[in-house]
């Protein structure tokens, strides 16, 4: 049986392993900054960003939103960005009344404006709720972005694809909240090069 702290320290170092490919990844970077393009010409439009996943990727739909909407790195006007999984009275009335499959479409269906960005997250890639919400987002006019792992066929779902170089649940949502603060961090720069950074107290 492996040591606790043995155990620890490979975990440390699995983890390290998925980043350090994720930042050899060229194409990968690439779309990341893609993605942060269309997220902030969104914003300097007045569009927003809308984030949804379940469980964990539920957490990390809601974490995101939070940071466009406060701040990240430094002080500014708010981004209009919304978690699409986050309102137990939303997500329980739609459930019962049209299926759990259907939680996030209906919700772009009601809340989306064309010229927004959605944000799926799927470390399976196989989410069926995220993935009903890809299917409305063309006839929206709303611009798909899909947060996932190894698994799933998205290639030709989504609008951009930012797939974590591992099939492991845990090291795929350790690298979706990275790659998350990657894009709220080019956003908020972006969006408000015009200010001065005031940096955030220790």
């Amino acid at each position: 049986m492996e040591e606790p702290l043995s155990a620890l320290r490979r975990e440390i170092e699995d983890s390290i392993a998925v980043k350090q490919r994720l930042l050899a990844d060229e194409a990968l970077l690439a779309g990341v900054l893609r993605v942060a393009d269309a997220m902030a010409d969104a914003a300097l439009r007045g569009n927003r960003v809308l984030f949804a996943g379940n469980g964990g990727s539920a957490a990390d739909a809601q974490h995101l939103a939070a940071e466009l909407v406060s701040r990240f790195e430094f002080d500014r006007p708010g981004l209009p960005a919304l978690s699409l999984a986050t309102d137990t009275s939303m997500l329980t009335a739609i459930g019962n009344d049209y299926g759990y499959e259907q939680l996030f479409r209906r919700q772009l269906q009601a809340q989306s404006r064309p010229g927004d960005v959605f944000v799926g997250i799927t470390t399976s890639g196989r989410s069926k709720n995220v993935l009903a919400a890809f299917h409305a987002c063309r006839a929206l006019q709303v611009t798909s972005v899909a947060l996932c792992g190894q698994g799933g066929d998205l290639e030709s779902q989504v609008d951009h694809l930012l797939r974590v170089p591992s099939a492991h649940t845990a090291r795929i949502q350790e690298c979706h909240i990275l790659l998350g603060h990657m894009l709220c961090a080019h956003v908020e720069r972006r969006v408000f090069a015009h200010l001065r950074p005031v940096p955030l107290p220790s």
